[in-house]
């Protein structure tokens, strides 16, 4: 068994390598990126998919990195063993050669603008500190007045906008070499300032940092960014011609970013749990990368830790305790009734086409049912399996849901935006009907619910056993219980009241197999319901008035039967 500690949530290149944490080795992305020759890159990947680490990496492989007195550092023992370091001179070359800017825009997911672009000056300035050498060298008076400004956040938003380009001339003119810029969740801002209500100041804001530092910036050598989400160039990236987007669909870099199916199968080796194997695969393989297949490595880093604890632990969804998943609620609330049907068909198992739009803005995003569905596509949610070009020259791709851990987001995240939704609605006409054994509205009422919510084909009787426990809860002076032991069998539903002296209820519901099929599927309820007396315990606890319901669904129909008295 390998006995190197797994590094969850560890993304500093230097801790996990230093402090002996299992590393599965992505340094042939440096090869790729000096083959390709892109000046600036753009890796738009899901969250928790290794881009942090990755950043980190380039960062200790390029920098010429310093002290705060301008000596010289030496990372190079930090990639001892990988595979970088058997590609050859040719790439080896560039190791330690480079000044480096590298920052993370993720602590701009703040309330309001002025918080979030203090915190982005913050950033910029740490950058400046952690360079501060630099004016031991030869600077004018000006940008010494300039640069201390920038160290100590009293810089004008002008200066602050062009503040990356004038590091690299800096560094440029100390090292008499070009910059590296390493910029780590570049969307975050953008996503957050949509939501908090002050985007246009945030899009305007970053347009002229990345215009400056990316578009116009002659000290520029190799600049590298990534986010979950590819925004269009007339977003933030006006007339940059120089920018290489690499999304999920591109071609390139398929391997680098997450677990390729070799390196979960060594992992499992490594750990000594190749009986495992298959439960990882369902769970968390299924996305694909260019022509990659792609596994989560957050999720499979995590349950091979917790199955080293307990080799019996069972899979979890835990990607999906990474973020709040607002994204899924916000696609169930836009869905029309074709929507509605086209999830319910991926929850199956199955695939739908859509128009790939891959240049989209955030506010794109939220006024378009299509460009929502490209943007699950390009966060995790969904995988492409195959595209085509229409006629019109438009490419459309099938999307399906990757694998078990995002089917059970979508599972859970349905039925608790549903239970949400039903207890909201007034349910009075439910309820009455229900006690007056009105079998007609309590059809309709239970009908348009079901025309709400989502059903999953594949596991009907635990949907309608959910469905019909969240709808008939919330009955005032009532108890809602479910597959409670009854007489010689187990009962869906019974419906207790407080007091005695009111009628109790027993539900026992079917799913038909054909919509010609609901009228017998009822009248079975009824049947088995009798047969195994399941009224038996309730009439024994002193109820002596009872009514049972057989209910037959099909899909979003259903029919009530109420049994005969006696």
């Amino acid at each position: 068994m390998d006995d190197k500690p797994l590094p969850i949530g560890v993304d500093n290149f230097e801790m996990l390598v230093t402090r002996g944490y299992y590393y599965v080795d992505k340094t042939l992305l440096i090869r790729e990126l000096l083959e390709k020759k892109g000046a600036v890159n753009l890796f738009a990947r899901p969250r928790r998919f290794g881009k942090t680490l990755n950043l980190s990496m380039l960062q200790y492989f390029f920098e010429d990195a310093r002290n705060a007195d301008g000596t010289k550092k030496d990372h190079s023992n930090l990639f001892n063993g990988l595979k970088i370091m058997h590609t050859g001179e040719k790439y080896l070359s560039h190791m330690g050669q480079y000044p480096v800017i590298s920052l993370s825009l993720k602590s701009a997911k703040q309330p309001d603008f002025d918080l979030a672009y203090r915190m982005l000056v913050r950033q910029i300035a740490g950058e400046f500190e952690r360079h501060q050498f630099v004016m031991q060298g030869a600077m004018s008076k000006k940008c010494r007045a300039r640069y201390e400004e920038l160290v100590w956040e009293r810089a004008d938003r002008e200066s602050v906008s062009d503040s990356l380009k004038f590091l690299s001339e800096c560094l440029e003119q100390y090292y008499g070499k070009k910059a590296v810029l390493l910029i780590d969740e570049y969307d975050v801002p953008l996503e957050n300032a949509f939501f908090e209500g002050f985007y246009e100041e945030m899009v305007s804001f970053l347009r002229s940092v990345f215009e400056s530092a990316l578009k116009t910036n002659a000290s520029l050598e190799l600049a590298v960014l990534t986010g979950c989400l590819r925004i269009s160039k007339e977003s933030i990236f006006t007339g940059m011609n120089n920018l290489e987007i690499i999304s999920v669909l591109n071609k390139n870099y398929g391997e680098h970013f997450g677990f390729t199916e070799e390196e979960v199968e060594k992992i499992c080796t490594d750990f000594k749990l190749e009986h495992k194997y298959e439960i990882i695969k369902e769970w968390y393989d299924g996305y694909i990368f260019g022509n990659t297949r792609i596994y989560n490595p957050w999720s499979v880093v995590r349950y091979i830790k917790d199955m080293l604890a307990d080799d019996t632990a069972f899979p979890s969804a835990y990607w999906a305790n990474t973020s709040s998943n607002s994204i899924v609620r916000t696609m169930l609330e836009r869905a029309d009734s074709g929507t509605k049907e086209e999830l319910e068909a991926l929850i199956e198992g199955k695939s739908v086409a859509k128009p790939v739009h891959e240049d989209v803005t955030y506010e794109e995003v939220y006024r378009s049912m299509d460009y929502l569905w490209n943007f699950m596509l390009f966060t995790g949610y969904f995988r492409k399996v195959s595209e085509r070009m229409d006629a019109q020259d438009q490419l459309w791709a099938v999307f399906e849901i990757p694998n078990k851990e995002v089917r059970y987001i979508f599972r859970t995240k349905i039925l608790n935006w549903f239970e949400e939704k039903v207890k909201a609605k007034d349910r009075t006409r439910l309820f009455t009907a229900l006690l007056e054994h009105d079998t007609g509205i309590l059809e309709e009422e239970i009908a348009e619910l079901l025309m709400e919510t989502i059903s999953f084909h594949d596991a009907y009787e635990s949907f309608y056993h959910g469905f019909l426990l969240g709808i008939l809860s919330g009955m005032h002076g009532y108890v809602v219980r479910s597959n409670r032991e009854c007489g010689t069998g187990r009962s869906d539903l019974y419906i207790r009241p407080l007091t005695r002296r009111k009628e109790a209820f027993v539900i026992e519901f079917k799913v038909a197999r054909r919509f010609q099929d609901m009228e017998q599927a009822a009248k079975e309820a009824l049947v088995q319901m009798r047969d195994r007396q399941y009224v038996r315990e309730l009439r024994d606890d002193g109820y002596e008035k009872t009514a049972q319901y057989g209910i037959a669904f099909y899909g979003k129909d259903c029919l009530v039967k109420l049994a005969e008295e006696g």
